[in-house]
């Protein structure tokens, strides 16, 4: 094997992870915050890389159609909100429901193909896998960089403000929640929207970064989010404990996790497995903190028992 083939494909796997990572922050906001189980982001991500693709080649700026991309993408997540909150179904329904809807809508939005071109060749795209390895201010790794951290930033802000502590609240405890008068219907619509506006604009960044929009593209993102999500928490958990710096261990934990896919695909794994691969990682991640915590009772209680003694 290789090793250099390793770390000439090491730069894709971080810059990869970097554009998954910040769907993993809008993951974040549903799964940790809003602590509801959102579904949608399996559509929503490729709405984003639809939208933006179909705006693109038809001479669109790309930041307009990020931003664009970032507006559908909330009202995917207005409509999970009101199937959940106005409807009385379940949000891990809802989000299920959405997203069956949104594949149709996606093969609508690119004129029903399943795929849609965006060159870096014809197009000003912001961010292209041609330019990974290059040392230039263009590389993908530098500017989704930057981007995450303002992303960061400006949710650090946000969360910080009356209205952003309500949603922590409501995630923290909803029923203490409405005894304060806080509206949390209204609060976790407005999570949803913007949970799935943050994976809509990975998704526009994506399609970028690849060359394509696919209709598929976010089959298994709520598996990859969710093990971004735990990798980071527990590898990161002592180290971060920081609103940002939590935020931050979710980019980072979705950095790692293409890693170590880039690590068994060098190691000569078939393709087909990864899926499941994936699964047994964000098992093992999410076993971790059980078992710390069994590890740590047992502890304790030997050590009651010997002072007892």
């Amino acid at each position: 094997m290789d090793i250099i083939k390793l770390f000439n494909a090491m730069p894709g796997a971080i810059a990869q992870g970097l554009i998954w990572g910040i769907m993993a922050i809008g993951v974040y906001i549903t799964y940790r915050i809003l602590e509801v189980s959102d579904l949608t982001v399996d559509g929503s991500i490729a709405t984003g890389g639809a939208v933006a693709a179909l705006l693109i080649t038809n001479g669109c700026n790309v930041w307009v159609a990020l931003l664009a991309a970032f507006i559908i993408g909330m009202l995917t997540g207005l409509v999970t909100g009101i199937l959940h909150t106005s409807m009385g179904i379940p949000a891990i329904l809802a989000g299920i429901l959405t997203q069956l809807a949104l594949y149709s809508i996606n093969l609508r939005i690119m004129s029903n193909k399943a795929n849609t071109a965006i060159s870096a060749n014809k197009y000003d795209l912001i961010v292209s896998l041609r330019n990974v390895r290059q040392l230039t201010l263009e590389n993908p790794i530098l500017i989704v960089g930057i981007f995450t951290a303002v992303l960061i930033a400006v949710l650090y802000f946000f969360f910080g403000t009356e209205f952003g502590c309500s949603m922590r609240a409501t995630g923290a405890n909803v029923n203490m929640s409405r005894a304060q008068g806080i509206n949390t219907n209204s609060i976790t619509i407005v999570g949803l929207m913007l949970a799935n506006g943050i994976v809509a604009m990975s998704g526009a960044l994506l399609a970028q970064y690849q060359g394509f929009a696919d209709v598929s593209m976010g089959r298994g993102a709520i598996v990859i989010g969710l093990a971004a999500v735990i990798i980071g928490e527990v590898v990161f958990g002592k180290l971060f404990r920081s609103f940002w710096g939590k935020l931050l261990a979710v980019s980072f934990g979705a950095i790692i996790y293409y890693a170590v896919m880039q690590v068994v695909l060098w190691l000569g794994l078939n393709t087909n497995d990864l899926k499941m691969l994936t699964a047994l990682v964000v098992a093992m991640f999410l076993a971790v903190p059980h078992w710390k915590g069994k590890l740590a009772a047992r502890r304790a209680g030997s050590k009651g028992g010997q002072s007892h003694a």
